[in-house]
């Protein structure tokens, strides 16, 4: 199949792997920022163009993700109806973009619709598990359609849990079809270089009647090591986290001074007590309250878009920086977070790499204590992308783990440490700066690469095969989704007003125009159906229908 243009290297590589593949799962392991959407939507465009395919299943972890996907894909003249409630789309479109909660709830209906020719896109495929609810009901739901197309910056769970679809070998490590590593990325401009700064210094707490003191890198028991971590993280001692948070905010400060005005940096805290606390230290460090995000606050993805598009300087977050924070202007980080597994601290670095267009390839910086299991996490980052799928013996046994997975009932504190423990004195410094790639020095950035999209037939038509290497043709602004959503809320509007007008209700009113228009139900009419019905509603107004 052509190549489309505009797409970087990786992205054509990974494309022309992808013309052999016929059946089967497909797994894409890139690094986070690198640009995954854009392959596999393309790949889709490809497979309906040759009906070799006729819907597309976009699942994701969230619902935010699900518009987005909708966003990314309208711009390639696509349409995903988002939060779809069932597999096959409405009028107009060529697929639907849900969480893998959605599917797992109504796996049997999903099963029932799903055919071979569709095409399944799971995105952060991690969160699934061969064993758990989500895993078990994307199988049941989705196993008929021929091809599974998996994405994911991080392969593997930290719970040993195998992933559905990906092939793994004898010592347990995941095998996918095409991996792009960091270190790819960075080399070819793609991701930011990422600079790790280790906060270690001497620690005392007080451990049941015992007093101890050490610093990161003195042995300590394995009860002992949370402790020490919780010391270095503790908001109470001024020698502790404030420390580190105000060498953080002078670094930003000077970022926004001389070079980046609209910079932005990041706090990852343990828990939501924790992140007030942060948030009230970095209030009396900066003069100013942080934007302070929790995955319990409802209105926590409105908060993280808003400080995208503004330029505010700092952000405090707890379980919400996973994937689909998308928030191109951070540089300064502070990893204060108890979760210290390979996939989290992937996570949370993945989310100071992404570039900025028309702005050279600038450095991001991420303080983290200098805890061993952080640190050879971040020596680790910059080798090839080949994670392994940690045996449970493995894991991490002073760390709880926040998987930002399927929700699960916490069993303990989210520190993980027992009542008896009082951090009790902190003198930490930021220690010898780990240069991720060679530190931050400035690199060619390559275009983004996305193209003003091409239009597809939706389901039930016949498209028209583009023409090889041809440009592609513009499509409308406005997404399929978000057109049939504002012309829905129009039209709610103006049945009120006619409703008033005639001392009618609104059941009435609907009852009048859908059977004028044609409409079995609202949430089901196209977008000439609904601008028919707006026009129609107007003209009632006016005393002309």
């Amino acid at each position: 199949m052509p190549i489309p243009p505009g797409l970087r290297a990786w992205q054509q590589e990974v494309l022309q792997k992808m013309d052999a593949w016929d059946s089967g799962a497909f797994l894409i392991a890139a690094a986070p920022g690198a640009g995954k959407t854009r392959p596999a939507l393309e790949q889709a465009v490809r497979l309906l163009y040759a009906r070799q395919a006729d819907r597309i299943a976009l699942v994701c972890p969230t619902a935010p993700l699900t518009r987005q996907w909708a966003e990314a894909a309208a711009r390639l003249g696509v349409h995903l109806a988002p939060d779809a409630p069932e597999l096959t789309p409405p009028a107009g479109f060529h697929g639907v973009a849900v969480t893998y909660a959605r599917v797992a709830q109504s796996a049997e209906r999903w099963a029932s619709q799903c055919t071979e020719s569709t095409i399944v896109i799971a995105d952060e495929a991690h969160h699934l598990g061969d064993e758990l609810a989500w895993g078990k009901g994307f199988k049941l739901a989705l196993s008929r359609a021929r091809r599974w197309l998996l994405l994911s910056g991080t392969p593997f769970r930290s719970d040993a849990t195998e992933i559905p679809g990906v092939e793994y070998d004898s010592d347990g490590v995941s095998q996918p079809d095409y991996a792009y590593g960091y270190a790819d990325a960075v080399r070819d401009g793609v991701c930011r270089p990422v600079s790790f700064i280790p906060f270690d210094g001497t620690m005392s707490w007080q451990s049941g009647d015992d007093t101890i003191e050490a610093s990161f890198a003195d042995a300590v028991s394995s009860d002992q090591r949370a402790r020490r971590y919780r010391t270095a993280i503790s908001t109470d001692l001024e020698g502790a986290l404030p420390k580190i948070l105000a060498d953080a905010d002078r670094r930003l400060a000077r970022l926004r001074e001389h070079s980046h005005p609209e910079a932005g940096g990041l706090v990852v805290a343990a828990d939501g007590d924790h992140a007030r606390a942060v948030a009230a230290t970095l209030h009396r460090i900066t003069g100013a309250p942080p934007v302070v995000v929790m995955h319990t606050d409802p209105q926590a993805h409105a908060k993280l878009e808003a400080f995208k598009r503004s330029a505010d300087p700092w952000i405090v977050a707890v379980n919400m920086v996973s994937e689909g924070v998308d928030i191109p202007r951070l540089r300064v980080g502070v990893y204060a977070t108890a979760a210290k597994t390979a996939m989290i601290f992937r996570q949370i670095v993945g989310r100071f790499v992404r570039t900025i267009p028309d702005r050279p390839v600038e450095g991001s910086w991420l303080y983290i204590p200098a805890e061993p299991t952080l640190r050879a996490h971040a020596s680790a980052v910059d080798k090839e992308l080949v994670p392994l799928l940690r045996r449970k013996e493995d894991v991490d046994p002073d760390a709880p783990e926040q998987l930002l997975d399927e929700p699960a009932t916490k069993t303990e504190d989210e520190m993980g440490l027992a009542p008896e423990f009082k951090a009790l004195n902190a003198d930490m410094a930021p220690a010898a700066q780990l240069d991720l790639f060679g530190g931050a020095t400035p690199l060619k950035q390559e275009p983004s690469g996305v193209s003003t999209g091409r239009p597809i037939q939706p389901m039930g038509t016949v498209p028209s095969a583009p023409a090889p290497g041809g440009p592609p043709a513009a499509t409308a602004e406005m997404p399929l989704w978000q057109q049939r959503q504002r012309l829905r809320e129009t039209r709610h509007r103006l049945v009120s007003e006619l409703g008033r007008a005639r001392r009618a209700t609104q059941r009435e009113i609907n009852a009048w125009v859908n059977k004028q228009v044609g409409i079995t139900h609202v949430k089901d009419a196209t977008v000439e159906q609904l601008e028919a019905s707006i026009d129609l509603i107007e003209r009632a107004l006016l005393g002309q229908a």
